[in-house]
């Protein structure tokens, strides 16, 4: 009776595992994502049991078990990344716990176009629910710091450019990425700068490549506004450039400029002050940065007026430039 009941055991014991190995087998092969693909957040310090968890919240057709079971057997638990990652439709176990493996997490993008001020920067970061904010009441002096600039002001230090970036990446991180862009860019256009420039540093031509990126879009024209003021800055005349006037305003600007906003005194007011103001005003881009450091120099033009379309007449006296305003901002004949 006992050699029969050990045999039936074994029997069983043998029946038991080979429904396991195919059943082990077949959860391997089968998919588990069905229909639309599945996000999954894996936080640091998740343990597999949570990871399990967020995977049975997401009603995937997969046993709990198989998973843990080929997590524990590969040792992929040690090696699963933080991250957000999108399951695709048909996805087996195997396949997730690659994904997870492999760290390519799902990417977000952020777009800091040209032109933009910091403060316009600061504030879609700020919107944007896919980073993860570390800022708030830390000053710019501080957020500075913690980038290792020595600038003392964050204007115009940021490239602007698209970046993409995985679900709970810093803030300063980021902004780290698009400070040191800046700085790469800085650097390989001054390396291949025109010479006798009416500056002596890379600020200054960052400076001077924010106020060309305000005044004009028209890209063949960046070469030319530049040039306007390199000879400005040369000859000792004020640059009076109504986007530094603005920007020095701040929040008092409402769309225009006053009489009497022309004659305040601002750093920025380039009615009043000679040279460069302090610092950019806002972010520009390479081809900016390119007509600072290469101003046209075929031309003897100081003065400038917008035609209203995006474009603007160029005028080497005052008295072409007082013809140019009348005709095209006075509309006079």
């Amino acid at each position: 009776m006992v050699k029969k009941l050990f045999l039936l055991f074994l029997i069983l014991l043998s029946f038991a595992s080979g429904w396991l190995v195919s059943g082990y087998q077949n959860a391997l092969k089968a998919p588990v994502v069905i229909g639309q693909p599945v996000i999954i957040d894996i936080a640091k310090g998740d343990s597999v049991r949570q990871i399990i968890h967020k995977l049975r919240d997401q009603h995937l057709f997969m046993k709990p078990l198989w998973f843990k079971v080929l997590a524990v057997r590969t040792q992929a638990f040690k090696k699963i990344k933080t991250g957000e990652y999108e399951l695709a439709t048909g996805s087996t176990i195997p396949d997730i716990l690659a994904l997870f493996v492999s760290g390519k997490a799902k990417h977000y993008s952020i777009t800091f176009p040209e032109g933009r001020t910091f403060q316009e920067m600061r504030l879609a970061i700020e919107k944007n629910p896919n980073l993860e904010h570390t800022l708030q009441g830390v000053n710019n002096e501080a957020l500075l710091t913690q980038l290792g600039a020595t600038e003392k002001h964050p204007e115009g230090l940021f490239f602007p450019d698209t970046y993409y970036f995985e679900k709970h990446t810093t803030d300063v991180a980021l902004l780290k990425r698009a400070y040191d862009k800046m700085q790469l860019v800085l650097q390989q256009e001054w390396f291949n700068k025109a010479e006798h420039l009416p500056f002596n540093i890379p600020y200054q031509a960052l400076i001077l490549a924010s106020i060309v990126e305000k005044e004009t879009a028209a890209k063949a024209e960046r070469t030319q506004i530049a040039g306007v003021f390199s000879r400005r800055l040369t000859q000792g005349m004020m640059l009076q450039t109504d986007p530094t006037v603005i920007y020095g305003m701040g929040d008092s600007y409402h769309g225009n400029i006053r009489s009497e906003d022309l004659h305040k005194e601002t750093p920025y007011n380039t009615y009043k002050i000679k040279g460069l103001p302090p610092t950019p005003i806002a972010m520009a881009g390479r081809e900016a940065i390119y007509a600072a450091l290469h101003p046209d120099q075929s031309k003897n033009s100081v003065y400038f007026v917008s035609r209203g379309d995006g474009t603007h007449v160029f005028s080497a006296t005052l008295d072409e430039h007082n013809q140019a305003v009348n005709k095209f901002q006075r509309k006079k004949p």
